[in-house]
């Protein structure tokens, strides 16, 4: 079972809070093993391989590699690209296997969400149709927590709490005046509404949404005016919380609405936001009160200052399995979390899934932990999450301010 040569890590998709956590614990456990000769970093993702724009990590400081733990976005950049099929056209990939031959690459890991994982059971498959012997991991991230497979994935659990956190604090901003109002939150989450329904979990500090909508139930706009108005008129204030995807009977996205002219990207996905602005002046003309749109946008996803350490810590230890499966003979896997229950409550246990059991599966969030009545989260919910965004992550600053990795990126000859 024993490979020896160079790894590529590479990371894709939109950011979170720990994907450089996953990154640690790639380059700590790949940089220690004697299998592993050299350990390469792909500038922007399959892009940076395809460019043979990589960086040579094992040049870079420890102090440095150690920081990426609380350093938010992709240290290595990102990309949205999407691999064809190589039967269709296979250019992408004899360039590929041609950049692995020139740095002797036997270890591939590519740390990412939906489309990612598709992006790594392409080239698995591809290598192995060549006879290349070269060992590929999923690294999983997303703050959607929409992967197929895994209980949960890193990014989701910091994300979370971040939402939950400024959740309570817009409630209790947005109801101190006499005069009451009525504010509309956006949050991620195109398909699969967990980072709406982790609003919910403001709850705990008495300060939760008092409506909150999913894409995963037909949004009505004439109910939900109704509804707002009625939680109005008898409260004297009214927050809600909506996901960016939700849409109507026919499927239409409420961002359409606001803006017809979306463009879409590589994998066909129209780019969200506006759902919480287009909602509020429709409230605004139905009700007369103060109305607010808040949109959560990239601060749900780099907020690493309100990062959980559950999902610090099974983010590093994602990136390190990965390394430790290949080495041990493993590919065309990714790493996923399956939930036990431990002496002292929650408890995580890594486990391998076959890549094209992942790739491009959504993994919606559950109807019978919606309320009956479409705009409420139940407590199952409330288990099942609270646990993954305990406790803080351990943060370096420097005059007050963050003190994030700075990487050297010399580029790999």
């Amino acid at each position: 079972m024993s490979l020896k040569g160079a790894c590529i890590f590479g990371q894709s998709g939109g950011p979170t809070s720990v994907i450089n956590a996953s990154a640690y614990g790639v380059f700590s456990e790949a940089l220690k093993n004697p299998n592993i000769t050299r350990v390469l970093g792909a500038a922007n993702g399959i892009k940076g391989v395809l460019n043979d724009n990589l960086y040579d990590i094992g040049q870079e400081d420890a102090f440095e590699l150690e920081l990426l733990k609380n350093t938010p976005s992709s240290a290595l950049g990102s990309c949205r690209y999407k691999l064809k099929d190589p039967s269709v056209d296979d250019t992408d990939y004899k360039r590929i296997l041609e950049i692995f031959k020139k740095y002797d690459v036997r270890y591939f890991f590519y740390n990412g969400g939906n489309d990612s994982m598709d992006t790594c059971n392409k080239v698995s498959k591809y290598l192995l149709s060549q006879g290349y012997e070269c060992r590929v991991i999923g690294i999983p991230k997303t703050i959607d927590n929409d992967l197929f497979g895994t209980d949960h994935c890193p990014g989701f659990g910091s994300a979370a709490k971040y939402i939950a956190t400024t959740c309570a604090e817009i409630y209790r901003d947005a109801t101190v005046y006499d005069t009451g109002a009525i504010t509309v939150i956006e949050a991620m989450g195109r398909n699969a509404g967990w980072l709406t329904a982790a609003s919910a979990l403001a709850e705990v500090s008495g300060c939760g949404p008092d409506l909150i909508y999913l894409p995963e139930l037909p949004f009505d706009l004439d109910a939900f005016v109704v509804r707002v108005k009625k939680v109005y008129e008898e409260k004297g204030n009214c927050v809600v919380a909506i996901s960016e995807g939700i849409k109507d009977k026919d499927g239409v996205f409420i961002a359409e609405y606001a803006n017809k002219d979306a463009k879409a990207d590589a994998f066909g996905h129209k780019q969200m936001g506006g759902s919480a602005a287009y909602l509020a002046n429709c409230v605004k003309d139905a009700t007369g009160a103060k109305v607010r749109a808040i949109e959560y946008s990239l601060m749900q996803r780099c907020a690493a200052h309100c990062a959980s350490k559950t999902d610090v810590d099974e983010a590093v230890l994602m990136g390190a399995e990965g390394v430790r499966a290949a080495v041990a003979g493993m590919t065309d896997k990714m790493v996923a979390i399956s939930r036990e229950e431990g002496v002292d409550g929650y408890k995580a246990k890594v486990e391998m899934l076959p890549l094209t059991v992942v790739a491009n599966t959504e993994k919606k969030f559950p109807l019978e932990w919606i309320t009956e009545d479409g705009a409420g989260i139940k407590k199952d919910f409330f288990d099942y999450a609270l646990p993954l965004i305990a406790g803080e992550n351990p943060y370096t600053w420097e005059q007050g301010l963050p003190r994030f990795a700075n990487l050297k990126k010399i580029k790999a000859e």
